[in-house]
């Protein structure tokens, strides 16, 4: 069983058990748990995409780690006039383990 969830902008594919990283999650404390939005839940035999359905079900994560992501080096340069700029950047990250995905009532 998994399902596709909403976190941050970005989608990600989730069973029970996984960590995933996302986007810091900036009120959230590590040991906290959070409920995600699902798009998409594929259990053995059935799959639910009914936007209706899966308005009541929340995917159960605990927060288990924030964190930086790698270094992104961006390098600006122009021809014959001597500019030069160089610009670092490093996300903020929070890592999350799934604990529980609900299946949709029949």
């Amino acid at each position: 069983m998994y399902a596709v969830v909403r976190s941050g902008g970005r989608q990600h594919k989730v069973a029970v058990g996984d960590i995933v990283e996302v986007d810091k999650i900036s009120d959230g404390k590590v040991g906290d748990s959070v409920e995600l939005s699902t798009l998409l839940v594929v259990d053995g035999e059935s799959v639910t995409s009914d936007p209706w359905v899966l308005a009541g079900i929340k995917v159960q994560a605990e927060i288990v780690d924030h964190h930086k992501g790698a270094k992104i080096d961006i390098l600006k340069y122009k021809n014959k006039t001597g500019y030069r700029k160089r610009i670092g950047h490093r996300q903020q990250y929070t890592a999350i383990k799934v604990t529980g995905i609900p299946t949709a009532a029949k």
